[in-house]
């Protein structure tokens, strides 16, 4: 699920952007913000950031607008940003922050959803070559998310289940919450003990999940319907 931030002074034109992200995105989840401060306090790690330029600040004035605002991002956040404004003459200018696109108002319904699709399709290529550092036997190694078939713990450490050869199981130190934070979406906890990539997922029962290598893992009963919503999700998003 997209996490999309729009970022504008001007409450109808939020709640326009809004109708329309959700139209061309509809499983994505949309915060609304009035002024770039109200953005930087926010602490979700948003994966699309719509910014409008000309922000006025909380007090009414321009304290500050929006390229102050993604500077500020940009300070610790990768996220998308896309303009969306009225002023032809910060284009360039929105290049210094790394701006995935600029959108001039009034905008465009068709150009808007090709600039989104374009941005989703962006996302979902960095989830593909999205890799994971860890430290097996000694050694540091990078392995890509799209290969890990599925984690289980065992005791105090971790063994990754992946498809690399000829070495196909690393096991290190980590707790299973903080790798569930660290791949993020795509994977499901599935059970106390086991963390799922839903791409590598054969099929499931009521109480096991089986993978596509033939390896089975439990899948909590508590868990079930959670999962069947998550892999229903990632089905569509998939298909």
């Amino acid at each position: 699920m997209p996490k999309i931030a729009i970022c504008d002074d001007e409450q109808p034109i939020r709640e326009y952007l809004k109708s329309l992200t959700e139209k061309c995105i509809p499983d994505s989840q949309v915060r609304l913000f009035g002024s770039g401060e109200a953005l930087l306090r926010d602490q979700t790690s948003f994966d699309v950031i719509l910014l409008d330029v000309s922000l006025r600040g909380e007090d009414g004035n321009q304290t500050l607008n929006g390229m102050e605002t993604a500077r500020k991002i940009r300070e610790t956040s990768n996220a998308m940003i896309i303009f969306v404004t009225a002023f032809k003459e910060y284009v360039f200018e929105g290049y210094d922050v790394g701006a995935f696109h600029y959108l001039l108002k009034p905008v465009d319904e068709h150009k808007f959803a090709e600039v989104m699709q374009r941005a989703m399709w962006q996302l979902e290529r960095e989830k593909e070559e999205m890799s994971l550092l860890i430290k097996a036997d000694g050694s540091y190694m990078e392995v890509l998310a799209k290969n890990i078939l599925y984690a289980e713990n065992e005791a105090r450490k971790i063994v990754l289940h992946t498809k690399n050869m000829p070495e196909s199981s690393y096991t290190f130190y980590e707790k299973m919450e903080v790798l569930e934070k660290r791949l993020g979406e795509g994977f499901f906890r599935s059970h106390r003990g086991f963390l799922v990539n839903l791409r590598e997922v054969y099929k499931y029962d009521a109480t096991t999940i089986q993978m596509k290598n033939g390896d089975k893992v439990y899948l909590a009963k508590q868990k079930y319907n959670d999962f069947v919503t998550a892999y229903m999700k990632y089905l569509r998003s998939a298909g």
